[in-house]
């Protein structure tokens, strides 16, 4: 039997990638996780599910053959809001002229088309804008009846069957999941992913149904993508296990400019929170047709590091481009290289939250105080729920965590998780056989070095969840 292929990654923040039609076999795929990838992203806006379940049970056998927890995304496509067809396939629109959004079915011209939303003809209020093409067109409202609007043109350009259609100033009401959302979630859940990414999450009420359904089978990763949904931020990070900063849909609807100031706010009410939170989108674009990103993508990846996101995410990337490993490469390096200046540790340390008032909180703050005075090797958590990890990882401490927990579900979500090292370990029952596991653990995946110090926290009794309230120093012997 091969030995077993150890992986320690160099780097704190994780990296999730993209699988499509680039990456559909197992020897890519293994290269892409060797490369740094920690968790798959499976699109399901693409592909069937005949797909994704070829791509999950690969994922499964690489994760079997190397012994190391794989996360997998389930990225939901959520509402899609889109005109009809036009006569002749496409129209010019100018700008300051009429264009009337109608129920009508008939195909389109210069004049109308069918918009099959009345939904947002219900909401639309007159002087409201309408996006169009991904922001391309913009329409302003100046009057509405029941089956239409009449709009202006205040930007104009080429429209074509189908495009896609944005209400930034209003809340839609529409539900977060379509009935193929419904049909993809169950079948992702039956399948044993590890997360749900929920779109066109506009209210904290979107949320809870999607949370109704999915029960604890998977953390929901909400994608902040309407600004709708900046305005109960708080509330909407209470409800998710975690959140995405998905720039592409969000910058559609808010002006450029206001972009990375939303993309600081999400990431720091996230890490208030103590929730992980991906930063994703365009984040090296141009690596689907070229070897080597920009310097702009790579101060923009550095950017979401600095700002100490859990996970930088590739999309197309990966899916579809020609440098799928190249691009998980660079990711890695350009986060390795920007974890090694001391500006980072800088400026990790003064954006780090205060601690909660619990217990539980003290403990986390408490260890990454000890490891930093003693220059521990790591930390070392012992979890079932996860919730000790992600507390300690909350802490931002300068040692890697290492999280050891009996249920491999827990394992793969924590690997979106800054800085953890999971390891599936069964169960102790006492102090002393949790230090024993933990230096025994430490020295054998790499962390700690004989003579090295390992701080330890717990949770006493054991077995508890929610229970994190002992801490204690040991020696690797």
């Amino acid at each position: 039997m091969p030995p077993r292929i150890k992986v320690r990654r160099r780097r704190r923040t994780k990296i999730i990638a993209t699988l499509g039609p680039a990456t559909s076999s197992v020897e890519v795929l293994t290269r892409l996780f060797l490369a740094g990838a920690d968790v798959f992203r499976l699109n399901f806006s693409h592909g069937t599910h005949e797909d994704h379940a070829a791509r999950i049970a690969m994922i499964r056998a690489l994760e079997h053959r190397i012994e190391r927890p794989i996360g997998i995304l389930a990225d939901v496509q959520g509402p899609k809001l889109r005109v009809g067809r036009f006569s002749a396939g496409r129209v010019q629109l100018q700008t300051g002229q009429s264009f009337q959004l109608d129920l009508n079915s008939t195909p389109g011209d210069a004049t109308r088309v069918n918009l099959p939303h009345p939904e947002i003809i219900e909401a639309a209020a007159v002087g409201a804008t309408l996006l169009l093409d991904d922001g391309k067109l913009r329409l302003r409202v100046l009057r509405k009846r029941s089956d239409m609007l009449e709009t202006q043109v205040t930007v104009g350009g080429l429209l074509s069957d189908h495009k896609g259609v944005n209400v930034p100033d209003v809340v839609l009401p529409i539900p977060a999941l379509t009935d193929k959302d419904r049909l993809d979630l169950a079948f992702a859940l039956e399948h044993g992913v590890d997360f749900i990414g929920l779109s066109f999450v506009q209210r904290p009420e979107d949320v809870a149904e999607a949370k109704a359904i999915i029960g604890d089978r998977a953390w929901i990763m909400t994608k902040m993508e309407k600004p709708q949904a900046l305005e109960n931020l708080e509330e909407i990070i209470r409800l998710s296990d975690a959140v995405m900063v998905a720039r592409g849909d969000l910058g559609v609807e808010l002006p450029p400019e206001e972009v990375p100031l939303a993309q600081k706010r999400i990431v720091r009410a996230a890490r208030q929170a103590g929730k992980p939170v991906v930063v994703a989108t365009q984040m090296l674009e141009s690596m689907i047709s070229a070897p080597a990103p920009t310097r702009a993508e790579a101060s923009d990846v550095a950017t979401a590091v600095f700002d100490g996101a859990d996970a930088v995410m590739l999309s197309g990337e990966t899916a579809v481009g020609q440098f799928p490993y190249e691009a998980v490469n660079m990711m890695d390096r350009i986060v390795a290289r920007v974890e090694q200046d001391p500006g980072w540790r800088s400026m990790i340390e003064t954006s780090r939250p205060e601690p909660e008032h619990s217990v539980a909180d003290a403990i986390a703050a408490a260890a990454r105080q000890v490891a930093h005075t003693l220059g521990a090797a790591m930390i070392c958590t012992f979890t079932e729920s996860g919730s000790t990890a992600l507390r300690a990882a909350r802490e931002r401490p300068e040692p890697p965590v290492l999280s050891l927990t009996p249920s491999a579900a827990t394992a793969r979500r924590l690997a979106v998780v800054w800085g953890v090292h999971a390891v599936v370990s069964s169960d102790t029952h006492s102090m002393g056989e949790t230090i024993v596991r933990a230096t025994k653990l430490a020295q054998q995946e790499g962390f700690a070095a004989s003579g090295s110090d390992v701080v330890v926290i717990a949770g006493i009794p054991f077995g508890v969840p929610g229970t994190t309230n002992a801490l204690q120093v040991a020696r690797v012997k």
